[in-house]
């Protein structure tokens, strides 16, 4: 921590009065204590912006002539407590106001669930353009957390019914949270599965023509390295085992069996990309460029996936 400031800095606030105000302060106690930016945002900055604006329930491109209306003393109450808990304790912004933005909607979190941050958005904002042929009927979102990813996909597609699937129930009880704001009840269902096992038991076996996964995946040398804000978000949903590939080598051997034979499935490993290629080396794994950011999805048509079964299957048994 930088001894700039006394360490006192934190309750000195009786002289913010504006929005400007205290989008400064925030700023400036930010760059001083050196926090670890990743859940939304990658600087100070940003950061400020967004915990301040959001707390007091304004859009993040808040005209600038704002800036120069008051707070209440309730609000600089407020904004004080969280600006020391995210600095003191490390608490993510997501998870101090719940609230995180995926595909331009607002998800409802907390600590039972990850932070929505995958780039996977951006291929839901182009509708999965080239790799899917056509509008899906059904979307499986296969380790699914808040939800995000299928329920951007039921407001993409109003026609499509949806599958979350998740081993947690505490994190499909935010999900669900979340169906409900959403009022996505009627299109989408939430089930408690370990993998796609609930899938298996079904009378009737479901079948996709998109199947979006992002799996635990992070492997366990960054598990050790992991700044203090990822620790807070549950580690179920990161821990990816030795390689990161504890439960993509499943959900690849798996996914053929519930998806249409036009089906694909998009897959995120993140930094466990290499390792995947290592694993397969002679897959044609297609790795989308992403405009806003973001690296480690890969997408498998229902094709491939057929061509290299016998080579999934095999390395998932090992696995087990």
């Amino acid at each position: 921590m930088s001894e700039t400031f006394p360490s006192d800095v934190l309750e000195d606030t009786a002289g913010l009065l504006s929005i400007g105000d205290w989008l400064r302060w925030t700023w400036s106690r930010f760059n001083e204590h050196e926090l670890f930016f990743g859940h939304g945002s990658d600087n100070s900055r940003d950061e400020a912006c967004h915990l301040v604006l959001q707390a007091l329930e304004l859009p993040w491109n808040l005209d600038p002539v704002f800036y120069s209306s008051r707070v209440t003393s309730v609000e600089a109450r407020r904004l004080a407590t969280l600006v020391r808990r995210r600095i003191e304790h490390r608490v993510p912004v997501s998870y101090l106001l719940n609230k995180a933005w995926f595909c331009g909607f607002c998800f409802y979190v907390d600590e039972r669930v990850l932070i929505p941050r995958s780039p996977i958005a951006e291929l839901i904002d182009d509708q999965f353009y080239p790799w899917l042929e056509q509008t899906p009927a059904r979307v499986l979102d296969l380790c699914a957390g808040s939800g995000c990813i299928g329920l951007a996909c039921a407001m993409t597609w109003p026609q499509a019914q949806v599958d979350l699937l998740d081993i947690s129930p505490s994190a499909l009880d935010v999900a669900r949270i979340n169906m409900d704001r959403m009022m996505l009840w009627d299109r989408v269902r939430a089930l408690q599965s370990d993998l796609l096992a609930a899938l298996y038991e079904e009378e009737e076996r479901p079948r996709y023509q998109l199947l979006v996964s992002n799996p635990p995946y992070v492997d366990a040398e960054d598990m050790d390295d992991l700044p203090e804000e990822y620790q807070k978000e549950p580690q179920l949903g990161l821990a990816g085992g030795s390689d990161g590939l504890d439960m993509v080598r499943p959900i690849l051997s798996q996914a053929r069996d519930f998806l249409t034979d036009d089906g694909i499935l998009v897959l995120e490993v993140g930094n466990s990309r290499f390792a995947l290629e290592e694993a397969f080396p002679d897959v044609p794994f297609v790795w989308p460029e992403f405009k806003r950011g973001g690296q480690g999805v890969c997408v498998l048509s229902a094709r491939v996936l057929d061509e290299y079964r016998l080579s999934f299957s095999r390395t998932s048994d090992r696995a087990g």
